[in-house]
């Protein structure tokens, strides 16, 4: 059930008594069952990673499987901007959102992650099982022998060949690890050491799939669950549908937690209308025995 504005007080805030209720209804709903945790773009904001849909987001059109295979100055432009984008996403650091669902899954609430975001932070704050459904930007594979590579090394490698690099301090961050950019012409793009194959970040692009082995692994993790939370996601990317669907299919309950509309909140058991760490830091309280 998705509150009202009115019902709710003032949007977003979780110590308002509307969005109180809205916690105890959570709460009631979930207590005693193993969750499985689908999260998108809006859990890593508090860590300084943009949304793509949230309130004052630039609309952009991320570059295309298509694109960047098809031409070579797709892929200086991709390169130049990723590489730049990687390296502030390395900076990044884990925020209380993250660190809560870790400690969820370390007290047995939580039996996995299944993330939309491409950051790994997840995995840096401590969380063991997680689904990276759209791949992570701390690798990167050869399309043509399938070797794979760990970011740093390609990011040394660029480094050296591109000395004169727009640095990541003056460039603007995109949720997918993509950064602005317009001095690329230039750009020495890096291959495959053992084939001289193109090289791409671990990441679906749009226009590409899901590999079938990582959306299985999912759903697998899906079945195991007695529920399911969406946080911080708008649900507008096709693979959060599906798992949602999975669930609605199964009866158990589904609980969103995100800032604005989402397409699955018709679908949801109980819908929050609010911030993700804070609303995981108040529902942690509550469940972890």
């Amino acid at each position: 059930m998705a509150l009202t504005e009115s019902e709710q007080g003032r949007p977003g805030t979780p110590g308002t008594p509307g969005a109180a209720e809205a916690l105890d209804e959570v709460v009631d709903v979930l207590a005693g069952r193993r969750l499985v945790v689908l999260t998108g773009a809006g859990v890593s904001t508090d860590s300084g990673i943009p949304d793509y849909r949230g309130e004052g987001a630039p609309k952009r059109n991320p570059m295309t499987f298509d694109q960047f295979l098809g031409n070579a100055d797709f892929r200086k432009r991709y390169w130049a901007g990723s590489h730049l984008g990687w390296k502030l996403f390395d900076a990044a650091r884990p925020n209380t959102g993250h660190a809560v669902l870790a400690t969820m899954e370390g007290a047995g609430v939580v039996s996995g992650i299944i993330t939309q975001n491409v950051d790994g932070l997840h995995v840096r704050a401590g969380s063991n099982r997680v689904v990276d459904l759209h791949g992570s930007m701390d690798r990167v594979r050869c399309l043509n022998c399938g070797q794979m590579f760990a970011r740093v090394s390609i990011a040394d490698t660029i480094d050296a060949a591109n000395p004169w690099i727009t640095k990541p301090d003056a460039v603007t961050i995109n949720p997918d690890g993509d950064a602005e950019v317009s001095n690329w012409a230039d750009f020495e793009v890096p291959v495959c050491t053992v084939c001289g194959g193109v090289l791409k970040p671990d990441v679906v692009f749009f226009g590409e799939f899901i590999p079938k082995e990582r959306f299985t692994e999912a759903s697998d993790l899906l079945r195991a669950s007695d529920a399911l939370v969406i946080a911080g996601s708008s649900l507008v990317v096709n693979s959060g549908i599906r798992l949602l669907e999975q669930a609605r299919r199964r009866r158990i309950p589904i609980v969103i937690i995100n800032r604005g509309v989402t397409k699955g909140d018709s679908r949801a058991t109980v819908k929050v209308d609010a911030g993700t760490s804070e609303t995981l830091t108040a529902l942690a309280a509550r469940l972890i025995p």
